[in-house]
């Protein structure tokens, strides 16, 4: 295989890297860099009972489900204070990528595993992130006929479910990021971007955070370059103020700009580097071939080049 053809392998496997989206890393990475406003802005009921100075992310917690013989790992939980009493409690948060009809069960296990360990109390929340609109049922129970022996119950955020128009007034970073994955038109795509950067514009975020908010973004709703430019218009169309707040942000021509040169020069670099290891390697075949006092007629024939760049190989090495 010669080098192009390694770097157009090397270019197939990064791109069918890049097709593959890790959901539950992604959604993980948003909710506990922005934990405090995830529940306030989606669960404000709960939110108003917890200590948020108090939040400490547990190590994942991983167990195996013997049944189906899998093993199984929770992706966020938090250990947090209640305002009211001196109480500690378990903020279990569960992203779903995909629908599970018996996801319900799921929860309920993964709280009782957690209890057994734990023996604090456990808030159970689950954060549907599929584009279907198909209910999972927010409880579990088991029941004999003279009495229920179990009732379990835990929080559910269904995002395509959300009117993205709901949140757009909120200065609230994880509200703005999740607009990517509620439930939009095709035709709503470009004012739903612009709301993301208008809300972004509001709040004094680090570069760290603004970058985790568009990557999130970007990767559940990109805009082509048509939309892009329409998109532009409408910011200009913006009150001054906003308008040079928002073109003040991070730009995505920016960001692709940046990433195809580095994509480029990557490209390059290593089809160089591999041209360069052929000449080397070729080099030191030719020299092997010299020193067994092989004629330039028979190292060319087992090498495949011609006389002349035996030659010229031959005056490189000596």
């Amino acid at each position: 295989m010669n080098a192009k053809a390694i770097v157009q392998s090397f270019t197939y496997i990064r791109e069918k890297a890049r097709a593959y989206i890790d959901h539950d890393r992604l959604f993980k990475e948003l909710i506990q860099t922005f934990f405090r406003e995830f529940i306030e802005v989606f669960f404000p009921e709960e939110s108003a009972h917890i200590d948020f100075s108090s939040v400490t992310f547990l190590e994942q917690e991983v167990f195996t489900d013997i049944v189906e013989g899998e093993r199984r790992q929770i992706d966020i939980l938090a250990k947090v204070k209640m305002k009211q009493r001196e109480q500690i409690i378990l903020i279990h948060v569960e992203p779903q990528a995909s629908y599970q009809s018996q996801f319900n069960e799921r929860m309920f296990i993964y709280c009782s595993r957690l209890y057994e360990k734990h023996r604090k109390p456990i808030l159970p929340i689950a954060v549907f992130s599929y584009n279907e609109h198909k209910e999972v049922p927010d409880t579990f129970s088991i029941s004999y006929p003279t009495m229920t022996v179990l009732s379990f119950q835990y929080l559910k955020l269904h995002l395509i479910t959300k009117n993205w128009r709901t949140f757009i007034k909120q200065d609230n970073p994880i509200a703005a990021a999740l607009l990517s994955k509620m439930g939009y038109t095709e035709k709503e795509r470009i004012q739903v971007k612009l709301e993301f950067l208008r809300m972004i514009s509001r709040m004094t975020l680090d570069p760290a955070k603004t970058a985790l908010l568009y990557g999130f973004f970007e990767t559940y709703l990109k805009l082509n370059k048509e939309e892009e430019e329409e998109m532009r218009e409408k910011i200009s169309e913006l009150p001054e103020e906003e308008a040079e707040r928002v073109f003040r942000l991070p730009n995505s021509y920016y960001e692709q700009g940046l990433e195809r040169g580095m994509e480029q020069g990557l490209e390059r670099g290593l089809e160089q580097g591999l041209e360069r290891g052929m000449d080397q390697g070729l080099e030191r075949i030719v020299q092997h071939m010299v020193n067994k006092n092989l004629s330039n007629t028979e190292i060319a024939e087992l090498t495949g080049l011609s006389e002349s760049e035996v030659k010229t190989f031959k005056r490189n090495i000596k």
